[in-house]
């Protein structure tokens, strides 16, 4: 089978794609135009794509008989690729859920203590050459020991995060989700049914769903509204799930403490309102940036294309 990969890949991910596949890896990291969509779906019996990769109703219009028969998305998110159509067409989806999970928890708590601690300002500081020393009240922030965290989604990654915030700082959960569950590990957890009533008793909020037509602009000025003034906003999930110019109105009043952000709405594109602001710590999507993370990431992506290539079912179907 011929295989087209979108981006370059760890080594242990090419070699295990070129030992079942013919392949063909793109030597760029620009996302696929639409007509290199036409020509993956055309000339190729499955793909490889990933974040960026726009595999929108208007591609599959473009080929109506596509060779391509699955999409092996290198991601867990797979909110650039509309599904229905995808299905209506003829191919599978799948993804790469568990393996980004601990990774993406990683992020969200180097952002947590980032924005509360004031880190990004304090490195700028000291870059500037302009730092003066150590004195008892420089760059006061939040202390998150014994803080709420409010948790915006509660699937794999977001008890991760729970986890990490629980036993390392002592930090109570609260978390919204749209299905009930159980969480042994996380005693005293408080599952809250109204959105903005948690981001009001939170200290920390962080946001871990996947991104939908349902969680577009979840958080709007609205939710951003409802913290309180000394609160934090973390985002770890996907840019749109935030309603970026409300967030940036929000900073720049100080109407909330600040936030940490690791994508964007109209990511790459970052507003220079949002670059300008000192209460904003801004990471370039690092939240799997782990070469033993992105490796298992994409052999995970071989799996789901050698399940395929067999016959078998898809290990991770979407």
């Amino acid at each position: 089978m011929k295989l087209f990969i979108s981006r370059p890949m760890p080594d242990p991910v090419a070699e295990a794609a070129r030992a079942s596949f013919d392949v063909t890896m793109r030597q760029t990291n620009a996302p696929l135009s639409h007509d290199e969509m036409v020509a993956a779906l055309t000339d190729y019996d499955v793909v490889l794509p990933t974040l960026g990769d726009l595999f929108k109703a208007p591609v599959f219009d473009a080929v109506p008989t596509p060779r391509a028969k699955l999409l092996a998305n290198f991601g867990v998110g797979y909110n650039h690729i509309d599904v229905a159509a995808a299905r209506a067409a003829g191919l599978e989806v799948t993804n790469t859920p568990g393996a980004v999970t601990d990774a993406t928890a990683d992020i969200a708590l180097t952002l947590m203590l980032m924005s509360a601690r004031r880190a990004g300002e304090g490195e700028r500081l000291v870059r500037s050459g302009r730092w003066e020393g150590w004195h008892p009240t420089q760059m006061l922030g939040l202390h998150l020991s014994g803080k709420v965290l409010g948790i915006v989604g509660m699937g794999r990654i977001g008890q991760a995060i729970a986890r990490r915030a629980m036993h390392g700082f002592g930090m109570k959960i609260a978390y919204f989700t749209r299905s009930p569950k159980d969480l042994p590990d996380l005693p005293g957890a408080q599952a809250v049914n109204d959105l903005h009533r948690l981001m009001g008793l939170s200290d920390m909020v962080v946001i871990a769903v996947p991104a939908s037509p349902q969680t577009h602009h979840l958080i709007d000025a609205a939710a951003l509204g409802a913290m309180q003034p000394h609160a934090h906003l973390v985002n770890i999930a996907r840019g749109d799930i935030v309603e970026e110019a409300a967030l940036i109105a929000a900073l720049q009043d100080r109407r909330i403490g600040g936030a940490g952000l690791d994508v964007y709405e109209f990511e790459p594109r970052v507003p220079e309102a949002l670059l300008a602001l000192d209460n904003v710590v801004l990471l370039p999507h690092l939240g799997t940036a782990a070469l033993e993370v992105r490796t298992e990431m994409g052999l995970m992506a071989v799996d789901n294309l050698r399940a395929f290539q067999a016959g078998k079912a898809l290990p991770n179907a979407v």
